[in-house]
């Protein structure tokens, strides 16, 4: 370890998902997940805009950042959001046409299942 001051950090702002088309990204990150947008400005340098959302009152925010050679949409995002109740969350997205893996449930463990936004990018819901 080096000599002097130690980092500190203090917490996880945003984790940043590839999409090829932020505006379908966002409306399914809103109208579909239910997420809320809590930035949406305009950065020339990505050739689009920050967009983050976030699942209301959570500190944590999701990126909906430009794909690009390095970073390519449809990537498994290690993101695992929450709901109460993962069988009827798991049944409305499938009848909302998102594409849903199978409903997991084993003992001891919170039911879940994985999903797919429209870029192919993975992620969990767990209860």
């Amino acid at each position: 370890m080096s000599e002097g001051r130690q980092i500190r950090i203090t917490g996880i702002h945003t984790v940043g998902v590839p999409v090829t088309d932020q505006d379908r990204a966002l409306a399914f990150y809103t109208d579909t997940l239910g997420l809320e947008t809590r930035m949406d400005a305009p950065v020339e340098q990505l050739g689009g805009r920050w967009i983050e959302v976030a699942v209301p009152g959570a500190a944590t925010t999701i990126a909906l950042v430009p794909a690009d050679k390095e970073a390519p949409a449809g990537t498994e995002t290690g993101i695992r959001l929450t709901a109460a109740d993962v069988p009827a969350a798991h049944e409305e997205l499938k009848q909302r046409g998102v594409e849903v893996g199978e409903l997991l449930s084993w003992e001891g463990v919170p039911p879940m299942f994985a999903l797919r936004d429209p870029d192919g990018n993975g992620l969990e819901i767990v209860e």
